[in-house]
């Protein structure tokens, strides 16, 4: 075969695989694109529909207890740190929760809220929990300032629906 005939097909097949290269590269950054807007856009909706917490759902809140109360810290392959809480929920009252949402706080040495993190830990799409009855949560906090006392944080109802 000729030299010169075998340097034009290497030629040839390197803009090919160029261009099928930048397609997966295009596509990869598409589909990280869409998946930042639609967590996002969760985020937002979550945090502008907060749950109601007038005097009878604060009256309430005294028959909520967090127990158990457990945090672990992990990094991934980026060395980016998560930190899990986990739990359990207590209805200590007469009445069924539909949902509930809590706020997190976690502070620095001098014990000033330097993190405020509000989660539903109960969806109204989940089980109620029921009066009288306990469940496990898990949540992950991916960014906690580096200021953080490393102590458990403060919890306190902030939202409830009830039955």
């Amino acid at each position: 075969m000729d030299p010169l005939e075998t340097d034009r097909k290497e030629k040839n097949g390197f803009p090919v695989a160029f261009a099928a290269g930048a397609c997966v590269v295009l596509v990869l950054a598409a589909g990280l694109v869409l998946l930042t807007r639609s967590t996002t856009q969760t985020r937002r909706t979550a945090a502008i529909e907060r749950l109601p917490f007038g005097p009878q759902e604060q009256a309430y809140a005294q028959h909520i207890q967090f127990q158990d109360i457990q945090m672990a810290q992990s990094s991934n392959l980026l060395n980016q740190e998560f930190i899990y809480v986990a739990g359990t929920i207590s209805n200590d009252g007469d009445r069924g929760v539909r949902a509930l949402e809590a706020t997190f706080e976690f502070h620095d040495q001098f014990n000033q809220v330097i993190l405020r993190e509000t989660q539903r830990l109960i969806t109204r799409n989940a089980q109620p929990l029921a009066a009288r009855e306990h469940r496990d949560f898990q949540f992950t906090l991916e960014h906690i300032p580096s200021g953080w006392n490393r102590q458990y944080p403060s919890i306190r109802v902030t939202g409830l629906v009830l039955q």
